[in-house]
């Protein structure tokens, strides 16, 4: 559901405030519409009872009118205007060729991409947001030795090697007609070679995962893709890996590299193909998927050759550290490997007898069947396998950052907007990654929360926070849970102060709470980034959603508010579409209440004149036209106005800044339009009735003549960067309404029952008619040129120096 954005409820909140007297206008219209009723000015006299009533007339009428259909064409012209000017702002986005493939999902809120002031944004994920989601395997450690990229083909030949061996002693032993089952040995255990241990290790990682190998039929006509069947050719040229996380696709692929080929899944079984090009068959026992409570998922295989049972599991360190054997190295370099921005996960594995795993079985079938507590028992089950596990290696991957990231958040940052990122990633990749992308620059302070479990503890570690001045936070999960459970305002008031903060460990569920806390007790318009589902909730939650499209998935685009490719269009789209859409929907809400409520003045200043008779001054097509032929083109034509150019936009994001107060429209630019329409609405009537005293039942088509002029001459004041259908609608416009001047000659009088009186064409062409008017439309509005001339003399906006 679509939620209208703030300026628009402030532009009908004015609105409203205008329509509040239509009672009060109505009851005096009664008052004075019966005789009997008692005279309700009876102690005004003389010129004092004229100019009490006229003041009291102009406020009534301009807030709004005392027709009802005044108030009513007023509001449908705001609302239309409105709703137009979204609809173009929309399209101008998805047509810019800047930022392609955006696109705009809503139709009410596009000005508030113009007013935000903070960015919550996700690390990464399916797609990426500051990252690129291109996964790199960069990391392989043992325990006592570690590869990098550098030496990674020193794996390949251990690789090579121990499959060699392998098959060798396979051939020897062929006589055998059934498969050896390895029995749990006894014998004490014997320290494993290096090229064992990588044999191992490589083998984990290809088999624990969930990723299924595609294979694109190039024979096929159609193009179509076509799955791999066990008979089929396993060929390199046209193989992809697909599944629901890029860390696994890229941990496969490096295992490929290596010379351990996954060619092959099913439901029951997958196929590895080694380096001399042997197919090995494993059976899928049991999957334990991921999950992000667990935060590890596991898969229990059977060897087809040797019968051999063995259960692999892989998960986060925080998960893992308290399933394997005692070790005193992988706390250590997980650090390590958190530092230099990788992502690690945890390499286990524990080898079952046939007995132990149908034990198992039965034993998680049974609890697969409970009807109450069935989620506990089947985990309780899993976690009795999960006991000393054989620590085999830590793997790091690197996701590099999108392209353009450093400047984009530099540009965000001094366009004054607060960036927020959370991660579910550990601190120390948090961390580096915040670094990396400059979301935190290299000489500024981090002050890293410490991890607090209770009251007293929260309590001393934001005392210490408190102490700090101009430095960026980094909190995790857990312990942002407790300080928002007893000091929820002290932190809030502490974060947003920070130029920066990073929150790792985050929840779905704590994005969207720390999206709402922003709102509540800072009241500042927020704007959620993210790439896939698990930023969902966050998304929705803020003022303003934007998703990025990723390769895996769309569950945050398709959930925003905008959709856009790359992170770095987030700059363009804030600093130009965002800043322009927001100018342009306060001037043109604005100038659609200021062409209602000058007609409305003149209304008041007319019924005043002839003793509030119920007459009234413009009727039937006139008050259509007025506001449709006649003035629309022009007005909606505010939609293209732009202080600044949008390169001068993006190099000057400073000027972002001056939206976020607001003061585009606020009740103090409500009033100065209000005190326009005033004087201007009195000036035109006035006028009419001085300067045409002797053709009098002219007045129609002298007043709305001027009125016309006045309306054109007030838009092309109000615009600061003329475009050629400006001008075109300009013309358009005045030409229409000269055209309607010949058939529409009984509408301009004062009134066909009362007066009689009809438009004389031959009046409208004289000299006098004309200057008269020239001369009304001139003292309406040379004064507003002036004060606009010396307001830009003496007090120039922002942008006026970078336009000059």
């Amino acid at each position: 559901m679509q939620t209208p954005s703030e300026l628009e409820k402030n532009t009908f909140d004015f609105a409203r405030l205008c329509l509040i007297r239509k009672t009060c206008c109505k009851l005096q219209f009664l008052v004075q519409s019966y005789p009997k009723v008692p005279n309700c000015y009876i102690f005004f006299s003389g010129i004092l009872k004229r100019a009490s009533s006229f003041i009291f007339m102009v406020i009534t009428f301009t807030l709004p009118t005392i027709h009802t259909d005044y108030g009513i064409n007023f509001l449908c012209s705001l609302r239309v205007n409105l709703d137009m000017g979204k609809a173009a702002y929309g399209w101008m986005i998805m047509k810019d060729d800047n930022i392609p493939g955006t696109v705009v999902r809503t139709s009410t809120i596009p000005e508030e991409l113009g007013r935000l002031v903070y960015l919550l944004t996700d690390k990464t994920g399916i797609s990426g947001t500051l990252t690129q989601n291109e996964m790199i395997f960069k990391r392989l450690h043992l325990g006592t030795v570690s590869y990098g990229t550098d030496t990674m083909d020193e794996i390949q030949s251990h690789i090579i090697n121990s499959y060699s061996q392998v098959h060798s002693q396979n051939s020897g032993n062929s006589t055998s007609s059934t498969p050896s089952r390895k029995p749990q040995s006894s014998a004490p255990k014997v320290r494993k070679s290096v090229s064992s241990r990588i044999h191992e290790a490589v083998k984990a990682i290809a088999l624990c995962h969930n990723v299924t190998p595609v294979y694109e039929s190039r024979a096929g006509v159609s193009g179509e893709t076509e799955y791999a069947e066990v008979d089929q050719d396993f060929s390199d040229e046209n193989r992809t890996y697909q599944a629901s996380s890029p860390d696994e696709v890229a941990l496969v692929q490096w295992t490929e590299s290596v010379g351990l080929t996954l060619v092959n899944r099913d439901l029951t079984s997958m196929q590895l193909k080694t380096p001399d090009g042997h197919i090995l068959t494993y059976y899928i026992l049991q999957i334990f998927p991921f999950t992000s409570e667990s935060k590890r998922m596991g898969i229990i295989v059977r060897d087809e050759s040797s019968g051999e049972i063995t259960f692999y599991m892989k998960g986060a360190d925080v998960a893992m550290s308290t399933i394997v054997q005692y070790n005193d190295w992988l706390e250590e370099e997980c650090g390590n490997m958190a530092r230099e921005g990788l992502r690690t996960l945890v390499v286990a594995k524990k080898s079952l007898t046939e007995e132990q795993y149908q034990d198992f079985e039965s034993r998680y079938n049974q609890a697969k069947l409970s009807i109450h507590d069935r989620n506990l028992k089947v985990a309780a089950v899993v976690e009795s396998l999960e006991r000393e596990m054989e620590l085999l290696c830590l793997t790091g991957v690197e996701d590099q950052l999108q392209a353009d990231v450093r400047p984009t958040l530099e540009m965000l940052r001094n366009a004054g907007i607060k960036i927020w990122m959370l991660t579910g990633d550990k601190l120390e990749t948090a961390t580096c990654i915040a670094k990396s992308s400059h979301l935190v620059s290299r000489t500024q302070d981090i002050h890293i929360f410490r991890p607090v479990t209770t009251r007293g503890e929260a309590h001393l570690e934001l005392n210490a926070f408190r102490r700090k001045h101009d430095c960026a936070l980094v909190i995790s999960g857990d312990s942002l849970e407790v300080c928002l459970k007893y000091y929820e305002h002290e932190f809030v008031e502490l974060a947003c102060q920070c130029p920066a903060v990073v929150c790792c460990r985050c929840s779905p569920t704590q994005k969207a709470h720390i999206v709402k806390l922003l709102q509540h007790h800072t009241g500042k318009r927020t704007c959620a980034i993210g790439d896939g589902g698990n930023d969902v909730s966050m998304i929705q939650a803020a003022d303003c959603g934007i998703g990025i499209e990723g390769k895996e998935g769309k569950q945050a685009s398709l959930a925003a508010d905008f959709s856009i490719t790359q992170f770095k269009h987030i700059g363009r789209l804030l600093m130009v579409h965002g800043r322009n859409s927001y100018k342009r929907s306060a001037a043109l809400g604005q100038f659609v209440m200021h062409r209602g409520l000058i007609i409305s003045t003149m209304q008041a200043v007319f019924s005043s004149v002839f003793y509030f008779a119920s007459v009234p001054l413009y009727q039937g097509f006139l008050m259509v036209g007025y506001a449709t032929i006649y003035t629309m083109f022009p007005v909606f034509s505010l939609v293209l106005d732009q202080d600044v150019k949008p390169e001068m936009a993006l190099l000057y994001p400073e000027l972002y800044k001056d939206l976020t107060k607001g003061r585009s429209l606020s009740f103090k630019t409500f009033l100065i339009w209000v005190l326009i329409s005033i004087y201007q609405g009195g000036i035109l009537m006035y006028g009419a009735l001085l300067l045409f005293e002797s053709e009098f039942v002219h007045v129609v088509a002298i007043s709305f003549t001027a009125l016309i002029l006045t309306e054109l001459l007030m838009v092309a004041l109000t615009i600061r960067t003329w475009h050629w259908l400006m001008v075109v609608a300009e013309f358009l416009s005045l030409g229409c309404y000269v055209a309607s001047l010949a058939f529409l000659n009984e509408y301009f009088g004062i009134g066909r029952v009362s007066f009689g009186a009809f438009l004389d064409v031959a009046f409208i062409t004289t000299v006098t008619f004309l200057w008269k008017v020239s001369a009304i439309t001139v003292v309406s509005c040379l004064p507003l040129y002036i004060i606009k001339y010396l307001k830009r003399k003496f007090s120039p906006p922002s942008y006026s120096k970078l336009t000059s």
